[in-house]
């Protein structure tokens, strides 16, 4: 008579958890400066969406009609690291910064997949992209790989035709444009970004040319 194996609930729970999808949230952008509002936006949708983490995941070259300049990539990446490193829920994917060239979701998104089959991704964009979402290279392709969260922004239809999930943040009323030219008018920027960016946009003279 062929023996059994018994399972213990607490094995069986093990084996469970352990084949559990991942939940990742992404937060794309060019960070030139991160700022509270970036960090707000990604805690707040992590929390919400109960996500395992929030990775901001900074651009090489942004695919946009209106070109952005950037300061250097290590600059960019230096301060989200200093940013997110007392929050558990935050992180970095420099997947985009590690290919180079211009950063097109699509094939962001597609290799991301490659690498970890076992994550759904939920990828994180405010109000004003998701008006711009029908212009997206290979949007329909994307929308099969990605699940996509609205964040309402003042100014924007905030609706799509699109599926996107709306999580609701408090409204943060500046931007990096604005950090910028404090930085450059020699004006304050404090509470407006973590207290350890602040203190490295002064070491390294960020944003006064």
């Amino acid at each position: 008579m062929r023996s059994q194996v018994s399972v213990t609930p607490k094995v069986q729970y093990q084996k469970v958890f352990s084949q559990r999808r991942k939940r990742i949230g992404l937060y794309g952008g060019t960070f030139n400066p991160v700022h509270n509002a970036h960090l707000l936006v990604a805690d707040q949708v992590g929390r919400t969406l109960c996500l395992d983490k929030v990775l901001l995941m900074p651009d090489m070259i942004p695919p946009h009609v209106d070109k952005k300049s950037a300061i250097a990539a290590d600059y960019r990446v230096d301060m989200l690291k200093l940013a997110t490193k007392d929050n558990p829920m935050l992180g970095l994917e420099l997947a985009e910064i590690e290919r180079g060239g211009v950063s097109y979701t699509y094939d962001t998104i597609k290799e991301l997949k490659e690498r970890h089959p076992d994550t759904d991704y939920y990828f994180i964009i405010g109000g004003d992209m998701v008006d711009y979402l029908p212009k997206w290279h290979r949007i329909h392709e994307l929308m099969r790989m990605v699940n996509f969260v609205g964040v309402r922004r003042p100014g924007a239809e905030n609706k799509s035709d699109y599926p996107v999930i709306w999580v609701d943040v408090p409204e943060v009323d500046f931007s990096s444009t604005d950090i910028r030219q404090r930085c450059h008018d020699g004006r304050s920027i404090k509470y407006m970004v973590p207290e350890a960016v602040e203190k490295y946009i002064k070491e390294h003279q960020l944003y006064i040319d």
